[in-house]
């Protein structure tokens, strides 16, 4: 215990003298990169061009995925995915409401962590990302065509979705690993009851090739240990998927100590296509689980929540082969696959060195049954036998590994702030140099992949402190670009990044880009409530209900003035953006209105909920600037006591229609 507690406190001070450092650290190193001469070279994309690269970078709890371009470090766009979003309406909306439905009930937000892209043979191919959210389990995909949320899968028997969302070399498969074990199914026991009770899950979501459609295809019953982090094996390991587990200890309580006692904790090597072939015969028991399903289709512009009531869950020692666990000191976080699926590097926060696991020596190993024991009946691999290396005394705290197409890997080391070049096969350190501040992931265009990118890394920083202009006790957190083209590593520039980004995902912007899409076609758009053209608009009463069939073009609303709304009625608006160009949205905020202003598509239509509470005549107006009459895009709405008998009247200019 007094070991523990001292290891504990050398690695805070090595952290807490490192930060004290910060700015003559700063300034003693600039010299090698952040100020170089051609840095600004580097980066700078010149108006009216474009960059070279996307950047899909976790919004951590903002629940969002931020989409940047690389070398500039510019900010495109923020992607709403798990929290409701005011700029455009997502999850305020009546067609975006139910992507945030669980089984919880509505979650207005989410802490999102790990974007992956889509996969084919291998190599990233551009057409969706999946991001999971942490705190609610949920998986989403993000359609690159639309650059919108497009399905949301709420994932049962987990809690904390963590080692996610990483989809296998085909886009077979999205993982979903629980970090926080529980009791399976949930029931009232004592915590302290945790060993031998609480379980984890590893859920294997199904992914359609055609329509990316999600479906929870199978859940592995595991220990219960914590399930960190995950990657898919590839190349002549695929058919694997590699989770990494802490506090096999099973401690419920004080974890920093109780959680760390054993020297190694696991690696677990799942072979998904065994369980596959088994599931497919019949494998595996039906079980109670409740969780929701949320689909958003592009035609009718509208989103559906389903609630489905049980999933197949899977116990791996009933599949001989499935499921092996192989031993990495000490307290692994990040797990990562070179890109021929070779070697599976386990980066043990509490170890000073790197050990990096033999994929086909493990294969060698389970063959000849060199096992060291079981727990809960998995075998536990001999550490020796399936040790294909060791990178030594590489960093303090190692975390994440990504590579080039140059055999090299990079690795972060979150105490001694520093990213770490070192060579596959050889083990060999061959260049290091800090990050600012405390690293956590980090990003190499396809280094998650079989086809990994030369030129760029760069790294999500956890500690901005000096790196920007102060604003407050808080600061956003920063990103650093390199050069990784040559045989050093080159700092060239950082950026802020929202929330807390954990990981992220870039590829080639000519992968994504072609396929972009401009508008939606009205044609096309078979929304319920959709008015085509300012002929179809009319506001329609149903008891207390009013709806408003609204369209928008520029600079004007059709209709614009409407007279006969009572106090207590409840009025949909359904606007149709009516534009059929590029970047031309038109947006809709309602005095009064307490949930959200609407951001609508070109050709798209949404809906926004209004209940008057006041008599009086109330404005609407269109919140983004579409033309030189925009602040004439307005309108009127009079709104009369609740036992009026003021008939429904509107109009669009001098016409009016009952």
């Amino acid at each position: 215990m007094m070991k523990i507690l001292n290891l504990g406190l050398g690695l805070m001070m090595a952290a807490s003298l490192f930060s004290c450092n910060n700015g003559s650290d700063k300034n003693k190193n600039s010299g090698n990169g952040a100020l170089s001469s051609n840095a600004a070279e580097q980066v700078y994309v010149a108006p009216g061009e474009h960059d070279d690269y996307y950047a899909f970078i976790s919004g951590g709890y903002s629940g969002n995925l931020l989409v940047y371009g690389l070398p500039s470090g510019r900010m495109f766009k923020e992607i709403p995915v798990f929290s409701q979003f005011p700029t455009s309406g997502y999850g305020y909306s009546e067609e975006t409401k139910p992507m945030l439905n669980t089984s919880h009930g509505f979650i207005p937000w989410g802490d999102a962590h790990h974007p992956d892209i889509s996969q084919t043979d291998g190599v990233i191919d551009g057409r969706w990302v999946f991001i999971n959210e942490n705190n609610t389990p949920r998986i989403a995909r993000i359609d690159l065509e639309t650059f919108e949320t497009v399905e949301v899968i709420e994932v049962p028997n987990s809690a904390g979705n963590h080692s996610s969302s990483f989809v296998t070399e085909n886009t077979e498969y999205v993982v979903a690993g629980t970090r926080f074990s529980v009791p399976i199914p949930q029931q009232d026991i004592s915590i302290k009851e945790y060993k031998g009770k609480f379980k984890g899950t590893l859920s294997f979501i199904k992914v359609d090739e055609d329509s990316g459609n999600m479906e929870i295809k199978f859940q592995l019953m595991m220990p219960g240990f914590n399930y960190d982090l995950s990657h898919p094996g590839r190349g002549q390991s695929h058919g694997w998927f590699f989770f990494t587990t802490y506090n096999t200890e099973e401690a419920n309580s004080l974890l920093e100590v109780n959680a760390s006692q054993n020297d190694k904790d696991f690696i677990a090597a799942v072979n998904w296509k065994k369980i596959e072939e088994y599931v497919n015969n019949g494998g595996g028991e039906m079980m109670p689980a409740e969780y929701a399903h949320n689909l958003y289709d592009h035609n009718t512009h509208t989103a559906t929540s389903t609630m489905k009531k049980e999933v197949l869950m899977v116990n791996p020692t009933e599949v001989p082969g499935a499921v092996y666990f192989m031993p990495t000191p000490k307290s692994p976080h990040g797990v990562d696959v070179s890109p021929d699926g070779q070697y599976i590097i386990g980066n043990g926060k509490l170890s000073a060195n790197l050990t990096v696991h033999s994929f086909p020596k493990m294969l060698e190993a389970i063959k000849n049954e060199k096992f060291d024991g079981e727990a809960y009946g998995i075998p536990i691999l001999d550490f020796e036998e399936i040790l294909a290396g060791v990178v030594e005394q590489a960093g303090l705290g190692p975390l994440h590994s990504e590579f080039d197409d140059k055999g090299n890997a990079y690795t972060t080391f979150f105490i001694s702030s520093e990213v770490v070049k070192w060579k596959l096969d050889t083990w060999e350190v061959v260049d290091r140099k800090p990050t600012y501040y405390s690293p956590g992931h980090l990003t190499i265009p396809g280094g998650n992949s079989r086809d990994p990118d030369g030129k760029y890394m760069f790294v999500m920083n956890k500690i901005t402190k000096d790196r920007y202009l102060p604003v407050g006790p808080e600061l956003e957190h920063s990103a650093q670009l390199y050069d990784i083209s040559g045989d050093k590593m080159e700092l060239i520039s950082d950026f802020p990044t929202h929330g807390e980004p954990h990981y992220a995902a870039a590829i080639k912007a000519d992968k994504v880009a072609p396929k972009s899409k401009k508008f939606y076609k009205l044609a096309e758009n078979t929304h319920p409530y959709a008015a085509k053209n300012e002929g179809e608009t009319k506001v329609v009463r149903d008891g207390n209900i009013v709806h408003v069939y609204m369209t928008t073009i520029r600079s004007h609303f059709s209709p614009d003035n409407i007279e006969g709304i009572k106090v207590g009625d409840k009025v949909y608006f359904h606007i149709t953006n009516l534009e059929q160009d590029f970047d031309v949205p038109h947006g809709f905020a309602m005095i009064g209105q307490n949930n959200s202003e609407l951001l609508i598509m070109p050709g798209q239509t949404k809906t926004s909920v209004w209940e008057p509470t006041k008599v009086g005549v109330w404005p609407f107006y269109c919140t983004d600037f579409c033309s030189a009459l925009h602040q004439e895009m307005q309108g009127y709405i009079r709104v009369s006591p609740k036992d009026s008998d003021i008939e429904l009247d509107w109009s669009l200019g001098d016409d009016a229609e009952e």
